[in-house]
């Protein structure tokens, strides 16, 4: 008989371990197919957020806030839910799992933002769209509604505080430990959300400036400059003409003009920046019309209300620098207006001013009168434009261009413009995207520039474990040989200042991203005296160049170092009447 006491020494003892084992690994697995499926489902969501955002974007550009408020909704669903499903403790507990968990965690934060967005952005900025709707933008008797501006000022602040928030979550993202597709989208919701900022930040800045700016509280005075593109300069063209305009409780009106020729050489210049004088000499401290040289307006502005009080005793809130492809854009939203002899539209309005003026009229007295006018003309259209939403849309082009410059007087207002659009000064970089320039000033005293051309390129690598971005400008001058003898002597400056009558003669200029250093430069594949300067912490490279009828050259500058090396890097340029060509492409080493 056995002895049913014994211990029994076979596997069946060790079965628990074996279902334990099993049962973990298949809830491993079912968690595995949770997240999965989660993760999918998550993903559309993503990607019917992208759409649905696309199209509120289109929306809110065409005026139509029902849509937009729609879509808005929607937005706010797709983001939630992706929220929702890249935030259970499933989801969080893999998130440890080397290599996946770093991916998993990417795609959580960035569905987090979406719907931080969504829930804490989006309301407030469409009660601001409905505040700052074009629809309700009204001038009446020439006075503006400045109560839509102040009722748009909260909801974008809080828009704008959401924002930060985000851009600052989404920079923290290590998109560099993820997957390819993970780290593009990573990268691309990173550059949606600071442009998204740039925007709103920029809407509220206006909000907050346009009703003091335009007296809501008290008078302000202005002095605006007409810069020539015809005669280049760093801003866009010599100031050739001035009006003094007076703004009260949103109504504008002007009160003054003058001329350069009201404005006589200064016998001791007025104190000019290094980098300036560098570059330019003292000119612009002598020459108001002049002053636009100076590259940085913050600079160049104070120096016109200097000149301006001192001459007249006005006490001057501010300087408006605008240059005559505004004009044009203007004239698209008002329509054709009368000016002396000449009826000016969208077309023809460069030809009348940059060119026309000066053959119809050889005293520069007779030139002024009709720019004077000119002004005149433009404004009074603009204050009693019909079609308000229009003309936003024609200064909104202006100041995407370049075209539009302003300073205040106030330092509160200064501080919010010197970093807007339209400060006018030097730019910032940003770690994807610094910043080269292109400076272009006339030393011909002509007004040839029309017939110039220009075409910037940059190239970008790591050559040798070196970050370096290239420069190229071509510089044209296009003007058909048999016209030459045709052309007004004020066009051609007919040699008056040591040029070949329909030659050019041109400063042209190029700085790099900031702390980078000058690698090389030449002109044509030749070194040749350049004038240097430090442009606020950017090397400056600036050549005279001289061109006949149909000639071009061109001038190449590596910058190695800090801020080299970048794709994205932005080209910014003097605006010219004609279009500038700006390309970019990775550089070839050994080039």
């Amino acid at each position: 008989m056995s002895d049913n006491s014994a211990p029994r020494t076979g596997r069946r003892p060790r079965r628990p371990v074996i279902w334990a084992a099993v049962v973990v690994a298949a809830i491993l697995l079912l968690a595995a197919a949770w997240v999965l499926a989660r993760g999918a489902v998550a993903a559309g969501e993503l990607q019917k957020l992208e759409k649905t955002a696309s199209g509120l974007r289109a929306a809110v550009a065409s005026g139509d806030l029902d849509r937009a408020a729609r879509d808005a909704r929607t937005l706010s669903e797709h983001a939630r839910s992706a929220r929702d499903l890249t935030g259970d403790p499933i989801w969080r507990a893999f998130e440890i799992v080397p290599w996946a968990g770093s991916n998993l965690t990417a795609v959580r934060e960035a569905s987090q933002i979406a719907a931080d967005i969504a829930d804490g952005a989006l309301p407030p900025l469409l009660t601001a769209a409905k505040s700052i709707d074009p629809a309700r933008f009204t001038i009446t008797e020439g006075r503006i509604d400045l109560a839509l501006f102040a009722e748009a000022q909260e909801p974008l602040a809080q828009a704008t505080d959401v924002l930060t928030a985000a851009a600052a979550h989404a920079d923290r993202i290590d998109g560099e430990v993820t997957i390819p597709p993970i780290a593009e989208a990573v990268d691309q919701l990173r550059a949606v959300v600071h442009e998204s900022l740039d925007i709103v930040e920029a809407a509220h800045s206006s909000a907050v400036l346009i009703p003091p700016m335009l007296g809501i509280d008290a008078p302000r005075t202005y002095v605006v400059a007409m810069l020539n593109n015809a005669e280049l300069r760093s801003a866009g063209g010599i100031a050739g003409a001035f009006a003094l305009v007076r703004a009260e409780h949103g109504a504008l009106s002007i009160v003054g003009q003058a001329s350069t020729s009201d404005f006589p050489p200064l016998e001791t210049p007025l104190q000019l920046s290094p980098a300036t004088v560098a570059l330019f000499d003292d000119r612009p401290g002598r020459h108001i019309q002049n002053l636009p040289s100076i590259p940085d307006f913050g600079e160049a502005a104070p120096a016109m209300a200097s000149r301006w009080q001192e001459r007249f005793g006005d006490q001057i809130d501010g300087v408006i620098a605008i240059d005559a492809v505004v004009a044009r854009h203007l004239l698209a939203a008002t329509g054709p207006q009368t000016v002396g002899p000449f009826t000016i539209d969208a077309d023809n309005v460069l030809t009348v001013l940059l060119s026309e003026v000066y053959r119809r009229y050889s005293d520069p007295r007779e030139q002024d009168a009709v720019f004077a006018q000119t002004a005149a003309v433009l404004f009074d259209a603009a204050v009693h434009a019909d079609d308000p939403a229009a003309l936003v849309k024609a200064l909104g082009a202006s100041v995407t261009e370049g075209r539009i410059r302003i300073w205040s007087a106030h330092d509160s207002e200064e501080r919010i413009l010197a970093a807007s659009a339209v400060g006018g000064g030097i730019p910032s970089d940003s770690p994807e995207a610094p910043v080269v320039g292109v400076l272009l000033n006339d030393t011909s005293g002509s007004k040839m520039d029309v017939y110039a051309h220009a075409a910037i390129s940059t190239r970008a690598g790591v050559c040798d474990g070196v970050p370096t971005t290239r420069v190229e400008v071509t510089w044209s001058n296009e003007v058909p040989a048999d016209i030459v003898p045709t052309l007004p002597p004020y066009v051609s400056a007919y040699g008056w200042f040591g040029v070949t009558p329909g030659d050019t003669r041109t400063l042209i200029a190029v700085y790099g991203p900031a702390g980078a250093a000058v690698a090389r430069y030449d002109r044509d594949g030749a070194q040749e005296p350049v004038q240097t300067a430090q442009l606020d912490g950017r090397v400056v490279v600036q050549h005279s160049v001289t061109l006949s009828p149909g000639a071009s050259s061109t001038i190449t500058v590596d910058f190695i170092g800090e801020g080299a090396g970048e794709a994205g890097t932005v080209v910014q340029h003097t605006p010219m009447a004609t279009d500038v060509e700006v390309s970019a492409a990775p550089l070839r080493c050994g080039s």
